[in-house]
Order: C-alpha cells, then sequence, then structure tokens
C-alpha cells in the first residue's frame, strides 16, 4: 500500500518570520488520525526569513534531525554547543532526559531552508547529544545514501532508534531502489523535480507513505532530489 499526499494538502502556516508546511499534527494542527508514521512523529518544512528563528525552548525523549536545503541555520544549547549548518549537512540531536536549544537564521540577507524531523526513541532518559556532519552531493548521485541510522549503517549520523535515512540526487532516467523489511515502513518525499514510485508520480513537495511493501522502485522524470525514510512500526505502551 502507498498513499501519496500532495503538497498542497501538508498544512500551512505563515508567521510572517516563518513559513512552514507540516506532514503530521504539531502545534496548532491536530488531527488524530495524522499523529505519526511508524515512528516518525513529525516532519516540518520551513523557511525562516533572514534574522527569524527559535529562541530556547526545551525538548525531550525525541530524535531530531535536522537537514539545511539553503541558507545557514545557527545551532545553540544549553549543554555549550554551537554550530552552523550549511547547505549538504545533516544534524541529529538526542534530546534524551531533556536539553534546551535554539535555531535562529544568522543571515540579514538570505532566507534559511530546512527540513526537521522528530523521531520517537528506543528509550526514554538517554544522555543528550547533538552532532552534525556533511555529506557531499556527489557521493548521492544515482543512489540512495544514508546519513542516519540506528547505528548498524556506516559514516551515519546515529539515533537511538531502529530508523534509517537517505537522501538521494538522482538525474533525470535515473532509477533506485530499496528493500524494506517485513513490518516496516517507508516514507519518501520529493525534495525538488519528480519521481515515479513503484509506478506513482509525485512532484516537488509530495510525500509518499508505504505500508506491506517489500521493495520500493524510484525511477526520476527530471533531476530529482529526495529524502527516504526506512521506520518501524511504533509499539504500543
Amino acid at each position: 500500500m502507498i498513499k501519496i499526499t500532495p503538497s498542497d494538502q501538508r498544512h500551512y502556516v505563515d508567521h510572517g518570520w516563518l513559513e512552514t508546511r507540516w506532514h503530521f499534527s504539531f502545534g496548532d494542527y491536530y488531527d488524530e488520525a495524522n499523529q505519526n508514521w511508524g515512528v516518525l512523529r513529525v516532519f516540518n518544512d520551513d523557511i525562516i526569513k533572514p534574522g527569524g528563528g527559535f529562541d530556547f525552548h526545551p525538548h525531550r525523549d525525541m530524535e531530531i534531525v535536522t537537514i539545511v536545503l539553503t541558507g545557514e541555520l545557527e545551532h545553540r544549547d544549553n549543554l555549550g554547543n554551537r554550530g552552523i549548518i550549511k547547505p549538504g549537512e545533516v544534524q541529529a540531536m538526542t534530546a534524551g532526559k531533556g536539553i534546551y536549544h535554539s535555531e535562529q537564521n544568522p543571515s540579514s540577507r538570505e532566507p534559511l531552508h530546512l527540513l526537521q524531523l522528530w523521531i520517537l526513541p528506543r528509550n526514554t532518559g538517554n544522555v543528550p547529544h547533538w552532532e552534525q556532519r556533511h555529506f557531499r552531493r556527489g557521493d548521492r548521485m544515482g543512489k540512495l545514501m544514508p546519513v542516519v541510522s540506528g547505528g548498524d549503517l556506516p559514516d551515519t549520523l546515529r539515533i537511538d532508534q531502529d530508523a534509517q535515512i537517505y537522501l538521494s540526487s538522482l538525474p533525470e532516467g535515473f532509477r533506485a531502489t530499496h528493500s524494506i523489511r517485513p513490518g516496516r515502513k517507508g516514507y519518501l518525499f520529493v525534495i525538488a523535480g519528480s519521481v515515479k514510485l513503484n509506478g506513482q508520480p509525485m512532484q516537488e513537495g509530495d510525500q509518499a507513505r508505504a505500508a506491506e511493501e517489500t521493495r520500493l522502485e524510484l525511477a526520476a522524470d527530471q533531476p530529482t532530489e529526495l529524502i527516504l525514510l526506512d521506520l518501524p512500526e511504533l509499539k504500543a505502551n
């Protein structure tokens, strides 16, 4: 089963300093039937205007992955970490038993475009942790490149969950395939371009949720940037 949600069906909010599109219930948007996809709890597509951002705020017991598409993101937290995340870089933060951080667009001229994903962890009360890494675009050209995992995939950022995140740059006419183990879910987002997922067309900004599929076949109709998640089911408490 594959369900495709077109870009214009995402929940859209314009706060002036922030334009955001939410894939799941978040903030003042509530939909009981759209709380998560497996352990993926949040997928936000944010554009932050110059000088804007989120002041210090708390997180707890969540794995937070941030991917900068354009512009720069300045991160600060109460652990003393401070860094600039640039295009091509991915940040993974374990909120664990509690962390305070801020996220700002330090530029006075350029907007910041980022994706932020929240993934429910296997364990609660982890020691907070923050890490970022640059992944070269050339390394994901024509294939799916893993950037985040639970530690089972080499050269990836590590989170406390059996989940994998892949980035890909597919030239026109290129194909990529991903196999999914039984009992797991897939989640695809088209960052730019257009692609066919198991023969179904997807455009920029579209998302797809896959369940009970063993193989995801991607065929780019034009140069395409995408993100793919391989996720475990959410276990009942």
